[in-house]
């Protein structure tokens, strides 16, 4: 595979590279990256011929968005696809008054939740503005999902639904945004989204993986049917799927239990005996299905970023995802790169 081949977006008239550049890191997610580190990984994405990049409000307090358009903003508009989120307002505020968990030395405003079709408005605005880029190709909703707002979900979603959806929609049919979608951790509420609403795309955080493959049931196949598209993120499962089966390893954000660590194992010798390094397979895989056109990688370092492009056109001899699923270890409907 290479990172800067076009695929179509789904139903509409949007082309994405394979390989998307994800910018949560350049929020200071947990670690703080500088502002040279930063625009580095988005200078050497853009020689690599990457030209689908995603960002967020959350992503850092705003400091994502003020990097992104920072790196991106003397580009030609027309030569990359951009999207950001809603869901979340933010204002100004004394350092010393935010807490800033999970991100370091982030951007100085407050974060609240807001899902009303004016607030979904104002978001986009400050968005452009924190950027100062004319426009975004693609807009999710943020953070509907169970994970993120536990027992308050149901009325979040129905809030989300009623309305950012009423407000992308309009923006929409307008011309001002070219796709609308959700981006959340949970495929059930992708799913339960397209089901009530005519969605463009997804935004999907480690829910299919070499390790998970469950979306194959109901949701990829609805996406297939309705032309929407599928943007992956996470394909290692928060870390186990990179680093391998060695103690400590993370899944979903936590130690990996044994079970899925004896499985990681397994495909590890696979990995072995073919030749293909473990992260490669995890990359590639996401974006065999038809309904994924994009994998969206976050990365700390150039170097780090340079060796995910290398894991992403490393060669996979066809045999090894045929002994992955006669091994029960990958799902005999999923599709597989060729």
């Amino acid at each position: 595979m290479h990172p800067d081949d076009k695929r179509k977006f789904g139903r509409t008239d949007l082309h994405v590279t394979p390989f998307g550049f994800g910018t949560a890191p350049v929020g200071n997610i947990f670690h703080e990256i500088d502002e040279a580190t930063s625009d580095a990984m988005f200078q050497h994405a853009w020689d690599a011929g990457v030209r689908y990049f995603d960002t967020a409000p959350m992503y850092g307090h705003g400091l994502s968005e003020l990097r992104t358009g920072q790196s991106l903003r003397w580009k030609q508009r027309d030569d990359f696809v951009l999207s950001s989120k809603v869901g979340r307002l933010l204002k100004p505020a004394r350092r010393d008054s935010i807490d800033f968990t999970p991100w370091t030395n982030a951007a100085p405003f407050t974060m609240q939740f807001d899902y009303s079709y004016d607030g979904t408005m104002r978001s986009i605005e400050d968005s452009l503005q924190r950027m100062a880029l004319e426009r975004l190709d693609i807009c999710f909703i943020h953070d509907i999902d169970v994970f993120t707002r536990g027992a308050d979900q149901p009325e979040v979603f129905r809030q989300a639904m009623d309305g950012c959806y009423k407000a992308l929609d309009s923006l929409r049919s307008q011309g001002v945004v070219k796709a609308i979608g959700v981006g959340v951790n949970e495929w059930e509420v992708c799913h339960a989204a397209l089901q009530q609403r005519d969605f463009d795309c997804f935004l999907l955080a480690g829910r299919y993986t070499l390790l998970e493959q469950d979306a194959l049931n109901d949701f990829l196949p609805l996406c297939e049917a309705r032309g929407a598209a599928v943007v992956v993120g996470g394909g290692f499962n928060s870390g186990i799927l990179a680093t391998g089966a060695k103690p400590g390893a993370k899944y979903n954000y936590a130690p990996a239990p044994q079970a899925i660590l004896d499985k990681v194992a397994r495909i590890e010798a696979l990995c072995r005996a073919h030749e293909v390094p473990l992260p490669a397979a995890a990359l590639q895989f996401v974006v065999a299905h038809p309904a994924v056109p994009c994998f969206m990688a976050g990365t700390r370092t150039v170097a780090q970023l340079q060796q995910n492009l290398a894991w992403f056109s490393h060669p996979i001899p066809a045999a090894f995802w045929a002994d992955l699923k006669a091994q029960g270890l990958l799902r005999e409907d999923a599709p597989v790169p060729v």
